[in-house]
């Protein structure tokens, strides 16, 4: 069974899917939606915010995909050194530094930049 005429299409449904899932994490510290965020956002957790909540969107939609997730890879990479790397090597959660949410989405975003926004996009580059 073939299933490579498939791959674009289910990069696109991973694109918008991770993406949706990150839009979230601008929500909840820009509008505490879907549940309270932080009451006061420090300057660089406000930068994160908007990187998630814009960048978010234009992966979504398939714009500008390649430079945006581009920023949001590294701004997970960030968040692993900065927040979760000074407690601990290993990255699983409960007994690690839990970061290993941070790594999948710096990794996942990565490829994005790399691949593009597969073919279901408002625009392909």
């Amino acid at each position: 069974m073939d299933t490579s005429s498939w791959a674009p299409r289910v990069l696109s449904v991973l694109r918008i899917v991770v993406a949706l899932l990150f839009i979230e994490h601008g929500t909840v510290k820009l509008f505490g939606f879907p549940f309270p965020g932080p009451a006061a956002l420090p300057p660089m957790l406000m930068a994160a915010a908007l990187i998630e909540l814009v960048g978010g969107i234009l992966v979504a939609l398939g714009v500008f995909t390649q430079p945006a997730a581009l920023i949001m890879s590294g701004e997970m990479a960030v968040a692993y050194f900065m927040a979760h790397a000074p407690k601990g090597f290993f990255p699983i959660a409960p007994a690690g530094n839990g970061g290993e949410l941070a790594i999948i989405y710096c990794f996942v975003f990565l490829y994005f930049a790399v691949a593009g926004p597969g073919p279901w996009a408002l625009r392909r580059a």
